[in-house]
């Protein structure tokens, strides 16, 4: 996976540009332990083994377990390895995701992922907007940046991404510190980012996006599964191969827990699109 065009910085490392998504590993809703811990711990042994160095994860998967999981799977890191978590939420007792957006529960989150990882630095602490649960939301972050930006001098995180934001939250938070990564809902369906993903891409900055089959149509999906078929893909593939030609700074973190969909998923780089096919996979998004 090292081909050239595979690769992009992310902080100061160069990393693989599909990586691993770590939110499935824990319970039903992301909440409670896996039904197989040992399934859980051979994905992640897999991802890394297939050439992946980037996994994201946050210590609210679980709460606590997924973070736990990595640390129990892949403990003492390899040097190349970046792990990247959120901060932002958190669960209360029956799975809901609450706001912890005040500075000191951004500080608290950063403490708890360092512990369950069992890392004395984060390389990338990604502020998730809470504005609103379900989506981008204008407002100020200002404070909750500057939180980030207090626990970046007392060396605690290396660099400093957002998560569901908008455009302009990103400007005024690159006016107090340098932003490494942007994490937003984005994919074939979903497509209202393109301006700021074009724009990240013209600062060498990776966009992230979550959710790749997120918010398809029947008939979007019917579209998509006629293009699987005809490459002898799945359609997952063909999402994940649509956005690694889409932008050079898309970094991809596709998750699962089975260590089958990891080979397919890992596999969608040698999925070949032709330009004929791109335009027909494009005509999913327009409005």
């Amino acid at each position: 996976m090292s081909h050239p065009a595979l690769t992009y910085t992310l902080g100061d490392r160069q990393v693989a540009r599909l990586g691993y998504g770590a939110m499935q590993l824990a319970g039903p809703g992301v909440f409670g332990p896996p039904k197989d811990e040992a399934r859980a711990l051979q994905v992640l042994r897999d991802a890394v083994a297939a050439g992946v160095n980037h996994i994201d994860t946050s210590d609210f998967y679980g709460p606590h377990i997924t973070n736990q999981l990595i640390k129990k799977a892949l403990h003492p890191y390899a040097d190349d390895l970046v792990i990247v978590t959120k901060v932002g939420a958190r669960r209360n007792d029956k799975g809901g995701w609450l706001p912890a957006f005040t500075p000191e529960a951004l500080t608290q989150a950063v403490e708890d992922n360092l512990r369950n990882l069992g890392l004395d630095v984060m390389e990338v602490v990604n502020l998730r907007s809470m504005l609103d649960v379900h989506g981008p939301k204008e407002g100020s972050l200002e404070p909750q940046v500057e939180a980030m930006i207090k626990l970046k001098e007392r060396g605690l995180v290396r660099h400093i991404g957002l998560s569901n934001v908008t455009a302009k939250q990103v400007a005024d938070a690159q006016a107090m510190t340098p932003i490494a990564c942007v994490q937003n809902l984005y994919n074939l369906a979903n497509r209202q980012d393109e301006a700021l993903l074009d724009q990240l891409a013209a600062q060498g900055i990776p966009y992230v996006p979550f959710f790749p089959l997120g918010g398809f149509s029947p008939l979007q999906s019917d579209q998509l599964s006629e293009v699987a078929n005809e490459l002898n893909a799945t359609p997952l593939q063909v999402a994940l191969a649509w956005l690694l030609q889409r932008s050079p700074n898309i970094l991809l973190i596709p998750g699962t827990s089975s260590p089958e969909h990891l080979k397919q998923n890992l596999a969608s780089s040698e999925v070949k699109l032709t330009p004929e096919i791109v335009q027909r996979l494009n005509t999913i998004g327009q409005r």
